[in-house]
């Protein structure tokens, strides 16, 4: 998530949950939390349409913190509303996990069924071509015979 998003659910300014982030630096490793590059924004922005604050815009990159590195901010973040959301968002990431496993099963089916229809196209090009000869014989013989005196050499 972007600390701007979470800076919103915890209705505290970017900076501020930023500022409590670095603080505690060492409590969020690279696979907790990271910084976004600039060719990165860039692409998020045109995505989504993300317009830019009053003052001009961010002045740095925004992090983006991963699962655990929300899970980490609860410990930074010690308000009864940082709490909450951090429950919220913690119980939100089980359902979607929840979810990604109930469709494994589906997503399984439809990668065989793409198999199916890929090997059944690739077996059938052959009859194809043959369906595209025979065809084509076909034509050959209902063309009109060539009309004229055929000379032959005494």
């Amino acid at each position: 998530m972007l600390d701007s998003d979470l800076a919103g659910l915890y209705e505290i300014p970017t900076y501020r949950l930023n500022e409590a982030v670095k603080r505690n630096i060492k409590r969020f490793p690279a696979n907790f939390m990271f910084q976004l590059k600039k060719e990165e924004y860039e692409v998020l922005i045109s995505q989504f349409a993300i317009s830019k604050n009053k003052r001009g815009g961010r002045r740095t990159m925004p992090y983006v913190f991963t699962e655990q590195g929300v899970a980490m901010l609860s410990s930074v973040l010690n308000s009864e509303r940082a709490i909450q959301i951090n429950i919220q968002i913690m119980n939100t990431f089980v359902q979607m996990r929840h979810w990604a496993l109930e469709n494994k099963e589906i997503a399984q089916r439809l990668t065989e069924l793409e198999h199916y229809f890929i090997d059944h196209c690739k077996s059938n090009k052959e009859d194809m071509e043959e369906i595209f000869r025979a065809i084509d014989l076909l034509m050959d013989r209902t063309k009109p015979a060539k009309v004229g005196f055929i000379r032959t050499e005494d």
